[in-house]
Parts: structure tokens; sequence; C-alpha cells
């Protein structure tokens, strides 16, 4: 037996992940167990989630991978600081304490906390490895994807100094080909635009991507003229006149300000015609350096598959447009994109890169398994807690699951839905989901407002049955993930009066745009979530049933969290996000929850303490 544990933690989205002979036995993020959202702690719940779904030890470890290499990115530090001296001291100030206290001694640090999880000596570990966060990031596209060889794309904020990286993955290898050091970033550079845009840098990144089909391209030029010197093969620099994050601690300066003409939006402020003119401009301008990289990748690897990671790998927007406009065949992208993900990506380079272990590509299946790598919940487990809540329930059979919760459905209900393994990455996939009536075109004020608690211009997405997607949406290919965006099939659309047409910002959210209104943004566009039988069962032949009960083989999927919080893992977790919004019935495992029926919460009960592994 060859487990291989890796690790993401100390920035943010920490997580764990157990690799067997180059298979994904368990994933999971922190904030999943902590319910803090983002938590960039050692991830000591997701490291024990992980090794009891393993059923194995520390000790039993081959060994353990960390996804950042902190020397390098130490003197990316120093480097740093030395180029804008003295302009800066201020952050370098704030950085130095913490780099010297703890993340200089990472290995050190890694080492008395695993020890202690373990309950064993440092002397006893396994050995500790550590790949650059780029290697990290490319292993986690490449490597769970269904190719044999492919074109690798990572894009973020930065990692120790890359922030572009460019590979060729073969078989069971990565060849780094090129990168874009620090400072120059895409991530960083769409980040400036959350933070100045008024939203939370590493968090709202993508409230500005929906933000944006509101608004105009009016700053598209600006963009270019001032900020960004984009090149016909998609790389690029910044001018650092306009920035701040490498000396200072906002991410945005003065002179990015006078540019744009205010100061940055004051978060929960009114949002503006010019903060959704924003939105899109910067949007805009990422489309196209994402597509002008992805030809350059084509041209220079003859790679007919691109595989992507990175958190600007989450900007489905773009993704969707390299599918359609780009000349790859086939895309695959890593469902955990982020810093998450580095974690899996980590363990299975520790396999195939370090060890030289082979690796089984069928061209078709890829070896996430769904992403449903979080725990589950037994029967037994779930009884037991409805029991000792005393909140009436009614247990269904697994065979009157679909035909029960798609008439609820069809009756305007929103639906709570907790099934099997919990998703590995940012996205609800249907076993921690909210669901509903597509088809409704009060549904997305609905759950905007009275479930979720966000803000009224956040589109939902769309899950549709795999083999019927091109009826609904321009696509025709699996997305599993839902990390692609597609524009609703011309077939489903309604033609818009004038008076329609004519509606401005925030106003388009008045027009029933489709068929499918609660999850057809305003562009006429949606996030797409295509599920197979193979893949979800129970949540396929639900879909399934509500096509052939009521007609639309599409519902709405979105995550089962509230503003602000991460998605849920446990029943506990679920019930309590149920009893605080307006949803109306919860679905967990087989047991049927009506909120009418239900007391009022219990204030004395500890619902947000840790989660604890028996």
């Amino acid at each position: 037996m060859a487990d291989i544990l890796g690790i993401s933690a100390f920035y943010h989205d920490s997580a764990a992940c157990v690799v067997r002979d180059g298979t994904i036995l368990a994933a999971a993020q922190e904030e999943r167990f902590t319910r803090k959202k983002h938590d960039p702690g050692f991830p000591s719940h997701a490291i024990r989630y992980c090794l009891r779904e393993a059923n194995c030890t520390v000790k039993d470890l081959r060994s353990i991978v960390f996804y950042d290499k902190p020397l390098v990115k130490f003197e990316r530090l120093l480097e740093t600081y030395l180029s804008f001296a003295p302009r800066g001291r201020r952050s370098f100030v704030v950085a130095l304490p913490v780099w010297l206290k703890e993340k200089l001694f990472l290995k050190a640090m890694l080492s008395k906390d695993l020890a202690a999880l373990a309950g064993v000596k440092k002397s006893a570990l396994p050995p500790i490895l550590f790949t650059e966060h780029h290697e990290a990031h490319a292993a986690s596209a490449f490597f769970p994807s269904p190719f044999r060889t492919a074109a690798v794309l990572c894009m973020d904020g930065v990692g120790e100094w890359a922030t572009t990286s460019a590979w060729l993955g073969q078989d069971n290898h990565l060849t780094p080909l090129w990168d874009i050091p620090f400072p120059h970033s895409l991530g960083l550079l769409y980040s400036a635009f959350t933070y100045y845009t008024g939203f939370k840098v590493n968090s709202g990144e993508y409230k500005v991507m929906g933000l944006a089909p509101y608004g105009q391209p009016k700053y598209v030029q600006t963009i270019y003229d001032h900020l960004l010197d984009l090149k016909p093969d998609g790389t690029f620099r910044l001018n650092m006149d306009y920035f701040n994050y490498c000396t200072g601690l906002t991410m945005t300066n003065e002179r990015f300000h006078a540019l744009f003409g205010a100061p940055p939006r004051p978060p929960e402020s009114l949002l503006r015609q010019e903060d959704m003119d924003l939105a899109r401009s910067i949007q805009d301008v990422t489309e196209e350096v994402m597509v002008r990289l992805a030809r350059t990748m084509h041209r220079e690897t003859g790679a007919d598959h691109l595989c992507l990671a990175g958190g600007v790998a989450l900007n489905c927007v773009g993704n969707g447009k390299i599918l359609r406009e780009g000349p790859f065949k086939g895309l695959w992208i890593q469902p955990a994109a982020g810093d998450a993900g580095g974690a899996l990506g980590a363990a299975l380079f520790g396999w195939h890169q370090y060890l030289g272990k082979e690796r089984r590509a069928d061209g078709r299946k890829d070896s996430q398994h769904g992403s449903y790598l979080g725990p589950e919940f037994s029967p037994d487990e779930i009884r037991r807690f409805l029991t000792e809540q005393k909140a009436p329930f009614v247990e269904l059979s697994e065979k009157e699951i679909p035909e029960k919760i798609a008439d609820l459905i069809k009756a305007g209900k929103v639906i709570g839905w907790f099934q099997g393994r919990m998703e590995f990455g940012p996205r609800a996939l249907g076993a921690r989901s909210i669901i509903g009536d597509a088809q409704s075109p009060k549904m997305q004020e609905v759950m905007n407002l009275k479930i979720k608690f966000r803000e009224s211009f956040r589109p939902f997405a769309p899950t549709v049955l795999r083999e019927r997607v091109s009826e609904y949406f321009e696509l025709d290919c699996d997305s599993p993930y839902m990390l692609l965006v597609a524009p609703v099939a011309k077939t489903q659309r309604r033609e818009l009066t004038p008076e329609e047409q004519q509606r401005f910002g925030l106003e388009k959210l008045l027009t029933v745009r489709s068929t499918i209104p609660a999850v057809t943004h305003v562009d006429h566009s949606a996030r797409v979530q295509t599920v197979t039988e193979e893949q979800h069962p129970l949540f396929y032949r639900l879909i399934k049933k509500f096509a052939d009960k009521h007609g639309c083989p599409v519902i709405i999927n979105t995550s089962f969290n509230v503003r602000g919080e991460p998605i849920v893992c446990t029943p506990e977790q679920a019930f309590l996000c149920f009893m605080r919004t307006n949803m109306d019935y919860l679905l967990l495992g087989n047991f049927l929850v009506e909120k009418t029926e239900q007391k009022p919460l219990d204030k004395d009960i500890d619902w947000l303490k840790e989660f604890e592994l028996d």
C-alpha cells in the first residue's frame, strides 16, 4: 500500500488529499470542518478525515507533499521589497514577522503539527517533500484528466514567482515550457478590479464575473492603454505604477483611482453603473488573454487537448470562450482549481513525477470521481441526529425520492439536497446542493434574497441531463464540474420586446429571457453542469423524473450554504442552514424534513462547533 498525503495551507483555502497507488481516495477543504470560509490554517480536520477515509495513519504514509516551496517564496518577498524600496516598507514590515516566526521554517512547523496530530515523535514521520506552487497546479490539472497528452495552462495570483505557467503533460510526466513571473499577473489584475469594485479579494472574483453582463466594456481600451501591455501571443506585462500590491496593503493606488475617476467602492454600498462597466471591461480583457494564451499553447505544443488550473481557471466564462473559440478538441479543468486543489496536485505529483509511477488515461473518463471526495454520512447517523433534535421527518425509499422531489420542485418549493460524499472544490455538484425550478420566473430572486441572502444580480447555475444538454444550451460536451459557461440555445429563448431591450443595468433582471429564466443570465448565458447516471445516479434519476413528468431536463443547482459561509458538510450544518433560511424542504439522505413541521431552533445548542470525527 503506497499512500501519499498532499497538503495545501497557510495562504487561503487549505486542504488535504490522500492518493493510494495513483488513485484519489479522499480530498477536502479545511473550511468545511471549521466553518471559517477560505480557512488558511493547518488542515488538521481535513487530514484526519482523509486518513480515516483511507483507513491509514500518518505513520503508514509513504510521503507527505506540500504544495509550495516557502524558501523560494521568501526569496520573492525579499527581491520585491528591494526592487520597490523604500516604497514597500509598510507591507514588508507586516509580512516579515510572520515569515521569520513561521513560514520560513515551514518544514519544522509541518513536522510539529503532523506529529501532534498523529500522536508520534517527529522522527517517526514519513518524508516531507515540497512541490513548487505551479507544479502542484499543473499536476492537479493534468494527472486526473482523461488525456494521455495535453497542453497545461496554469493561471493564478502568484505562487513562488510564477503567475502564469505553461506545461506539456505526457503520460506520467509534466514538462515545464515557460512562465510569466510576478508581479505581472492576470489573477492579481482581476483581483485589483475585485477590490476596486468593492468585493473581497480571493473571494469576490466570481461576483465580478457575474456582474459583468450588466455593464458595457467602456474601459477595455483604458486597461490596454494604461494597465496591461498585451502581446499577440497572450503574454503580458502590467504597469506597476497603478498597483499597490507590491508595496502596500491594498491592491490599487491613487493613480489607479484617478484613472477611473473615483476611489474604490465601499463594500456593501450601492452598486453603480460604473462598477458594472468596470466588471464587464476586466472580464472582456481576461477572456482575451485566456484565449490568446490557449492559442499559443496549441501552436507551441501541437496537443489536441488543454488542461487548466489555478484560480483564473475558475473563470468559467473565459473557459467557455476557450472551448468555443480556441483550437483544442477537448478541455479539462480541475474542479478545485484554486489553492485547495494544490493538495491534490501535490499528492499526484509525488506519485507520478517524484516516484515515476504509471498513469492510466483512456481519453474518455477522468479519475476525479465526479469530485465527490469528501465525507458522507450513513442513514443511521442521519436518523440518530434527527431523532435527537426531535425533528419530524418522513423516510423515503430510494425509489420514491425522484418522483417526490420532482413534484415538490414543480410546486415551486426550494429543497436542500444532501446526498453521499461532499464535493471537493467550490461548486455544489449535487451532493450539497439547494435545488429548485429553473422554469420559474421568480425563483432567482426568491433564492438569492430569501435563501442565499446575497446580491440579487447573482445568477444561478443549471444542472441538465447530459444527453439533452444541446437542446437547452449551445454546448455538446461533458461539463460535470460546472466550469463552463455556454449560451442558452436560441430555440429556448423568447423574443424581447423593444421596452425589454432598452432595460439597463440591474433593470435587466426584470426580463424573462428563456424557457428556463431562473438560470438564464442577462446575456443569455448559463454556467452549466451536466449529469450522467453513472456519475451521480440519484441526482440523475431526480432530473430524469422531473423531465418525464414535467417536461424539462433542467433544474437549478446552487451550493448548500448562505452568503459568507462555506458549503455545508454535516447533517447538523445542513439542518441549521435549512432552519435559518426560507427553504421549504430538506432531504438528508433518505429522510425528508418539511419546514412547517419543525419547532424553532434551540438557541442553546452549539451548532457551529468544529467538526470532529469519531
